[in-house]
């Protein structure tokens, strides 16, 4: 009877969103980034979002923590190596062509929703990032919502498969 108490009282005293994440052990893991495309509502394609081969990698944890970066490929080094010290046109390009963000996460249904918490883009930072979420064979995949890129709105689906363990 007291296990049982104690495990209720546990469970009651639990944030939902932390019980989501762990019994989601279906995305628990590192992943790295495979493709991505996007589309617009209009129905343009680009197969290379991120230019091409870009880099990703993109972490869930079992007590609902999560992180992310993307890097554009084809990206240009700074002339410098001093970053503060760069041009701000190659500064502005590195920013446009690299991001990262982290937080907790939870998963409901077939979504995954990712609570920011630190962002290169500071505007995301307080906000949740919601990404419907489907497997298939080895690689898990994810579908922004309709979001303005560039002035146009654009759904894009990462493709990531699981890194060995």
């Amino acid at each position: 009877m007291k296990s049982s108490l104690f495990a209720l009282v546990m469970l009651a005293s639990t944030p939902p969103g932390h019980l989501m994440a762990q019994g989601s052990t279906k995305v628990v893991g590192t992943w790295r980034l495979v493709s991505a495309s996007s589309s617009t509502v209009g129905g343009d394609k680009d197969d290379a979002p991120f230019g091409s081969s870009p880099i990703g990698f993109l972490t869930y944890t079992a007590d609902g923590r999560m992180n992310v970066i993307i890097s554009h490929g084809g990206r240009k080094p700074l002339s410098v190596a001093d970053r503060i010290a760069a041009p701000a046109e190659q500064r502005a390009d590195a920013f446009a062509t690299f991001f990262a963000y982290a937080g907790h996460y939870t998963v409901t249904d077939d979504r995954v929703i990712h609570h920011v918490e630190a962002a290169s883009v500071q505007n995301w930072v307080g906000t949740d990032l919601i990404r419907v979420l489907r497997f298939q064979d080895e690689q898990m995949i994810l579908l922004t919502p309709p979001i303005s890129v560039g002035g146009k709105m654009i759904t894009t689906e990462l493709v990531w498969r699981r890194l060995d363990q």
